[in-house]
């Protein structure tokens, strides 16, 4: 099997000490293609650095939102910047999080459509975080919903004239009326260990009603260890553990689960 993992902060110092052994991993759990995602202005330039020495690593350039404190009116024009280098491959990891609050809401919606209308200009798809303040209180991803259909629906050139869809909602942990509801504005859906996890039952919901062809596997490395780690740094080559889970919820063997999600990954961030 050829895989990838879409999403893992291998820039974060969890790494140092061990980061050639955890690519020599890696590489022997059968991944082609790993992407790393900037927090901020820093890590984005960091990521850059890795993604110089080795083969296998692609960045995506960004400011989350619990990084929207150390926005200025240096950070656009840095970003732009990053996003011409050749490894880059998205815009990202860039969203909206009401659950630690550490940037104002209105901050974070002002960040993130400036960050949105830099991946038009750029052509390049974007990376979306996306946290609940509770479960009950669902409105950050109806906040986020609300602002993708404007930014989709309004798109110039739409994305149908683009060679690329809009993006994927990383680590997607939504119920599946609001799955339906990205698929349709055409995102991917970023899958994490936690559809490996005895109570995710909801999540796998979502992994039987979205297409196969819309899902993308991500470990977010060194967070959300699959079941089987709990309790251990995430790493890629733990992605293997989220293939097979997709592979028993859906009936699909392992093998085409892998080979789909591979695709789904080269369409969207254009690699070969």
């Amino acid at each position: 099997m050829v895989l990838t993992d879409t999403h893992c902060h291998l820039n974060f110092e969890d790494y140092h000490p061990d980061l050639d052994a955890v690519l020599d991993r890696a590489r022997g759990a059968g991944l082609g293609r790993i992407l790393v995602p900037g927090i901020d202005l820093d890590s984005s330039q960091e990521i850059l650095a890795l993604v110089e020495k080795d083969p296998l690593l692609y960045a995506a350039v960004g400011v989350h939102p619990n990084s929207g404190n150390s926005w200025n009116k240096g950070t656009l024009p840095g970003l732009m910047k990053m996003a011409n280098h050749p490894g880059v491959v998205a815009i990202g990891e860039i969203g909206l999080d009401y659950y630690r609050d550490r940037t104002p809401r209105d901050l974070q919606q002002e960040i993130l459509q400036q960050q949105l209308e830099l991946a038009l200009e750029t052509n390049l798809p974007v990376i979306l975080h996306v946290r609940n303040q509770s479960e009950e209180d669902r409105s950050c991803m109806e906040d986020l919903l609300r602002i993708l259909e404007t930014w989709v629906n309004s798109a110039s050139p739409p994305f149908q004239a683009r060679p690329h869809k809009p993006g994927v909602i990383h680590s997607f942990s939504g119920n599946v009326f609001e799955s339906k509801r990205a698929v349709e504005l055409g995102f991917y859906l970023g899958i994490t260990g936690p559809v490996t996890y005895k109570n995710a039952e909801g999540l796998r919901e979502v992994v039987k009603a979205v297409p196969l062809d819309r899902i993308l596997v991500e470990t977010d490395g060194p967070f959300l260890p699959p079941q089987e780690k709990r309790g251990k740094r995430n790493e890629p080559a733990h992605v293997l553990y989220i293939v097979d889970k997709i592979s028993e919820v859906i009936d699909v063997p392992p093998d085409r689960v892998a080979e789909q999600t591979y695709a789904n990954a080269a369409a969207l961030f254009m690699w070969e």
